[in-house]
């Protein structure tokens, strides 16, 4: 599809106004080398070239068929198509799932001929697809497109469009440009999966609007931010422009916070303007990167330091704060007057020579992560002398370095030598902190991206079987409102610290209630019809006395029921009422968004979380990693620790109750909305007070933790393993913080072994593939490592993995066991235990390519059932396949 050596265009005509006609000259004009093949009825030739008259007439093994026929005829040209091998489509007809249910059956019935018969299918209704390298523009896009190594992925046509018109006076050039259209079978996750690999591709740029597959999205956009940049732009922050991205796309579209915790945890960095994405663009593709948040800035005028520290702020980065030695070195090295405080201020007199010592000083701080220099033409200013000292100092430090050099005339030649130098150089304060933002983001999401959460905690303790058994029980039932006690139950399945209710059905029991779990008590009304009991007067706090009780649950009863006059009132429940030292009140919440699955949200708490919306998200699974980064986003979150007369909450507590909440949304796809209000948190531990959950059947599919965006690490499959000569060996997934001992292991395979594992010499991995091999999507690729312990440290002496082929249904493998450890059973073990964990994902096939001189691995595959073949393309080769 984007590097065709055959281009088919149906539709193709003269006609300026045509969308075939303007492909057709696309191709003709933009220097594509390959053959062109017009297809339209109506025409003998179209620009001199010979035109067929139908799918029909096509040769066998045209690689890509470029379709601009009224959507009517797409399901007839895509049929015929199959007859002469075609594996590769676009359409960029309009009128489909985005024009109404006819347009829904017509695109099912396109995509189930060609996922039926393995076409790959990009639009429809989109732009096209450009890869320029190579002169294919197969787009109605107007003008040539620069080539260059920024990938553009988009689902509006209109986006495209508007990027290209800018590129082109701006000298920026693209590898690919993707316009998605309806993305009814080339989605996100195809285009990421090839751009991650694409050599000519150094960032990826994405414009969302909505995601239809979340977890291949994820996986594609995490497969490729952990080898490149990728940028991405949402469209859909509001509530309006939410609902214009649904009727364009079809889409479904997440909750904004929801995306932004997505992103994070993908390791991509987010943009709200196209412009921004640029320069977003351009400071990641220079391989600047930093390592905090802390940002010194340097100026020649205190107006623009002015307003990059509010940016700064408003970005949520910190202002470094400089050393004594730092601040002793500038006293040394500027005027009097200077600032004597970052922003650095070296007033607007400054040489290139102050400019170089302020830079040496500042970089030189072990508190700041990087440093933008400010500079305004004033008249006694050198733009260009003092660029080169810039360039000079960032040349010698690993610490980003960025330039805001104000004005135009005066500056023209400086930004070229910037351009010239690669350093990032822009034309305000604004973009210039912008940039350093996305460098301090970028890092942040990068550490996101590696975080495998485990499995359960204390998994003989935690009762996962008795939470579906009272969550199916409800649904039986007809209800998806668990009452209290059942949502405690829940919670405490799971070892989360509830206070339990007891229900009472009249004033009396209510009484004998009281007295036996102590006063004070909490009263609340118990009603399958009425979840927020506090609005109809359901709750009754602090509760003390015998008499009091018996009346609080007369008039509760009363009251409730005038105010509720249809609803089923089972009673009233009593528990203890919470009464903690220094407690703070926290919400915890669970949704089940509807593109991203589960999501967990932490704030403050309460009857006023509405009104404060001091929240934040993440996508489970949780680690404690997660967890400090999802309460750091908080405002709350600074009354945790000691503040004032309080003591700091124990937070080891409370970051185990959220280490339960996810492995409970992990294990219980059931739940559709949870909210523990209040979670009481203090400095003994803490308890949830009051819980809601709401569940709804489940249709299980893609394997254990398909309802979830992010696989998580499946700690199931790790087994010990004795072999004959009583080393214990132990068969698990490999985890991002392999990557040491995977290096280790291909460094010490003999150079034969290197060859029959990796097809090619290598005396290591390099980093992209190091990356890739270690930092896995578990939910369509594994790989199980065989360690030791040696020194009291793990030892790789083998691994097994297995990739999901494009037709999502069979997966390649591949081998390999240390020279010292052949021979001892070590590669059957870890075959059986990689097939069946193919097996448990759906695989139904697996195969692989072995060389015919690889005595040992073709002995091995016989022995495991697999078949072999001969390899028609290449003799040296042998392909090997078992059904699963």
């Amino acid at each position: 599809m984007f590097e065709p050596a055959s281009v088919a265009v149906f539709g193709a005509s003269e006609r300026e106004d045509s969308v075939g006609g303007i492909v057709f000259r696309n191709l003709l004009e933009g220097g594509y080398k390959g053959e062109l093949i017009p297809v339209n009825p109506k025409h003998k030739q179209i620009h001199s070239v010979a035109c067929l008259q139908g799918p029909k007439d096509l040769r066998h093994g045209v690689d890509l068929a470029v379709i601009a026929t009224p959507a009517p005829t797409v399901v007839g040209i895509l049929s015929a198509l199959v007859d002469v091998g075609i594996k590769a489509v676009v359409v960029l007809s309009a009128g489909f799932a985005e024009a109404g249910e006819k347009g829904k059956a017509m695109q099912a019935e396109a995509v189930a001929i060609a996922r039926r018969h393995h076409i790959r299918l990009l639009g429809p209704n989109c732009l096209g697809l450009l890869t320029p390298s190579i002169g294919l523009n197969a787009s109605f896009a107007f003008g040539r497109v620069k080539a260059g190594d920024l990938a553009l992925v988009s689902q509006s046509g209109a986006i495209c469009t508007a990027i290209l018109d800018w590129a082109s006076p701006n000298q920026v050039g693209f590898s690919s440009v993707v316009s998605l259209g309806d993305a009814a079978d080339v989605d996100f996750g195809d285009a990421l999966d090839y751009l991650a690999l694409d050599h000519k591709t150094k960032s990826i740029l994405l414009y969302v609007e909505g995601v239809n597959d979340a977890r291949r999205f994820m996986s594609g956009l995490r497969a490729a931010a952990r080898i490149k940049p990728v940028i991405v732009v949402k469209a859909g922050r509001s509530k309006e422009s939410t609902r214009a991205a649904i009727s364009h796309t079809g889409a479904l579209v997440a909750g904004d916070d929801v995306f932004d915790a997505a992103l994070q945890r993908a390791g991509a960095v987010r943009t709200n303007t196209i412009s921004r994405m640029f320069a977003a663009a351009t400071v990641l593709s220079s391989r600047m990167r930093a390592t905090g948040k802390h940002l010194a800035i340097v100026t020649n005028g205190g107006g623009p330091g002015v307003i990059a520290t509010d940016r700064a702020v408003e970005r949520g980065l910190q202002l470094a704060g400089l050393s004594e030695k730092t601040r002793q070195r500038l006293d040394e090295v500027l005027p009097a007057h200077w600032s004597h405080a970052n922003p650095v201020d070296i007033l607007g007199d400054a040489t290139p020579e102050r400019y170089a010592d302020a830079l040496t000083a500042t970089l030189g701080d072990r508190g700041v992560d990087g440093v933008i220099v400010l500079l305004t033409p004033q008249a006694m200013t050198d733009p260009l002398g003092v660029a080169k000292v810039v360039v000079e100092a960032a040349g010698k430090t690993r610490k980003p370095v960025l330039a805001g050099w104000m004005g135009e005339t005066q500056v023209r030649e400086a930004w070229e030598y910037f351009s010239s130098h690669r350093l990032p150089c822009f034309n305000s304060p604004e973009v210039c902190v912008e940039a350093f933002a996305y460098l301090a983001e970028y890092h942040c999401n990068q550490q996101l991206l590696v975080q495998t959460p485990g499995p359960l905690l204390d998994n003989a303790k935690t009762d996962v079987a008795g939470a579906r058994l009272i969550v199916e029980g409800v649904l039986d039932q007809g209800r998806t409102q668990l009452s209290d006690a059942e949502a405690k139950a829940v919670l405490a399945a799971f070892r989360i610290p509830v206070n339990a209710p007891i229900l009472c059905r009249s004033a009396n029991e209510a009484l004998v209630t009281a007295e036996t779990i102590g006063y004070p008590v909490v009263m609340k009304i118990q009603s399958p019809d009425i979840i927020h009991k506090t609005d109809v007067g359901g709750v009754r706090l602090n509760v003390s006395g015998s008499q009091v009780v018996r009346r609080a649950f007369q008039e509760m009863m009363e009251q409730v029921a005038r105010r509720e006059p249809g609803a089923r009132l089972d009673g009233v429940t009593l528990e203890a009422m919470v009464v903690v030292p220094h407690a703070r009140e926290l919400m915890v919440g669970v949704l089940r968004d509807p593109a991203f699955g589960p999501v967990i949200s932490f704030g403050a708490g309460g009857i006023a979380v509405e009104v404060l919306q001091d929240r934040t998200v993440a996508l489970p699974p949780l680690n404690e990693f997660i967890i400090d980064n999802l309460l750091a986003g908080t405002r709350v979150h600074k009354l945790l620790d000691q503040f004032r007369d309080l003591p700091p909450v124990h937070h080891r507590a409370l970051e185990n109750a959220l280490l339960r909440i996810s492995d409970l949304v992990c294990e219980l796809p059931e739940i559709v909305e949870m909210d523990i209000n209040p979670l009481i948190a203090s400095p003994e531990g803490v308890i949830a007070v009051d819980a809601r959950i709401r569940v709804d059947r489940h249709t299980p599919g893609n394997g254990r933790y398909g309802h979830m965006a992010i696989h998580p690490y499946p700690g199931h499959l790790e087994e010990t393993w004795q072999l004959s000569d009583g080393t214990e060996v132990t068969i698990r997934p490999i985890r991002p913080e392999d990557a040491d001992i995977e290096q280790a292991f291909v460094r010490g395979l003999s150079q034969e072994a290197r060859y029959f594992r990796f097809l090619q010499s290598l005396s290591e991995l390099p980093p992209e593939m190091l990356a890739r091999f270690t930092q896995l999507d578990y939910s369509r690729e594994m790989a199980l490592i065989a360690v030791y312990k040696k020194d009291g440290k793990d030892a790789e002496i083998g691994v097994a993995r297995y990739a999901t082929n494009p037709d999502g249904e069979s997966c390649e493998f591949a081998l390999v066991v240390a020279d010292e450890w052949s021979g001892k059973g070590l590669g059957s073990r870890m075959m059986r235990s990689l097939m069946s964990a193919a097996r448990s994902q759906g695989l139904v096939r697996m195969d692989g390519e072995v060389l015919s001189n690889n005595n040992k691995m073709l002995r091995l595959a016989k022995r495991l059932g697999f078949s072999l073949h001969a390899d028609p393309d290449d003799p040296g080769l042998r392909r090997i396949d078992k059904d699963l």
